[in-house]
């Protein structure tokens, strides 16, 4: 169950193992290796070892540092582990108390241009805490790389950067600095948005376009939730590429369109995508989640698949 996936200075990757807790080494040739584990990672239902990120080594004093979100035994948090000799290192809590349960605990991580750890979490099922500017859950969340929250943030003292989401686990910036998400839909929409500084996304008052009666920021792009269960989410040359889950398929969506222009690529050759990045090398690494319990496993899977993009 490969889940994040965060490039190193040398171009190889880490890779989380969800089920496992386990983080492994792949390199571009695609060869493996074992990187160490994140101790306390528990899988229950969507949750375990979920995202990774890696800040450039001169943001960290040109020390590695890995950042792994991952549930535990009393919730979701975010430790920050040295990586050294291909081992990670004893762990470092920087941010703890979101909230987890066995379904919408979010997860993934990216270190944004501004040099800060942006974060999607999850309603964790209590859809009331989207809106609580006060709980962690249903968020977007930036911090500084210690944990803390920036000065500039637009609730004084807080990580919340935007809320009302239901469950993110998609998060990427386009080459004008914009923030991006991927949104889960209950039962009608799934959304891409774009993300605004303090910004209310509806839920859950509001799912898809035209019922925010202007108090809600409107998604960009919506699908009917057979068609993405969007995950992950990458950004290239102002393209945006949505994972999609249920859908078992990645879409493709020019940001300089009206977000009605989406194209679906591998439809259904893979199944159930997870995770899209881009490479170093330019292309797509797509990793598959068919051995959730949801989808049908061939016998190779699951994969991390390489793409070229056009």
């Amino acid at each position: 169950m490969p889940w994040g996936v965060a490039f190193l200075p040398d171009g190889s990757a880490l890779v989380a193992l969800r089920n496992s807790g386990q983080v492994r080494r792949v390199t571009a040739a695609g060869d493996v290796s074992d990187a160490g584990s994140v101790p306390g990672a528990e899988h229950r239902g969507e949750g375990g070892l979920l995202g990774l990120a890696v800040p450039p080594a001169d943001e960290t004093g040109g020390r590695i540092t890995v950042y792994a979100y991952f549930t535990g035994s009393q919730d979701n948090r975010i430790v920050a582990m040295s990586y050294e000799n291909g081992r990670l290192g004893r762990p470092t809590p920087i941010l703890t108390g979101i909230p987890s349960a066995g379904f919408h605990n979010g997860g993934r991580m990216i270190v944004g241009p501004d040099g800060k750890l942006w974060v999607g979490t999850g309603d964790a099922g209590n859809s009331s805490a989207s809106q609580d500017r006060t709980r962690l859950g249903g968020k977007i969340l930036r911090l500084n790389l210690d944990g803390s929250a920036p000065a500039d943030n637009p609730f004084p003292g807080s990580p919340v950067w935007s809320l009302g989401h239901r469950n993110v686990q998609g998060i990427a910036f386009d080459s004008r600095g914009r923030l991006w998400a991927t949104e889960f839909g209950q039962d009608q929409w799934d959304e891409l948005n774009l993300i605004e500084r303090g910004a209310n996304y509806g839920w859950p008052q509001v799912e898809g376009r035209g019922s925010g009666g202007g108090e809600f920021e409107e998604p960009f792009a919506v699908w009917s939730t057979d068609e993405a269960s969007p995950s992950g989410l990458a950004i290239v040359d102002n393209v945006a590429y949505l994972a999609g889950l249920r859908g078992e398929r990645l879409w493709q969506v020019p940001l300089d369109g009206d977000g009605d222009d989406a194209v679906a690529r591998f439809d259904g050759d893979y199944g159930r995508l997870r995770t899209v990045l881009q490479t170093p090398g330019g292309r797509l690494w797509l990793t598959t989640s068919n051995q959730d319990g949801r989808g049908n496993p061939a016998a190779d899977d699951d994969r991390i698949l390489e793409v070229t993009i056009g």
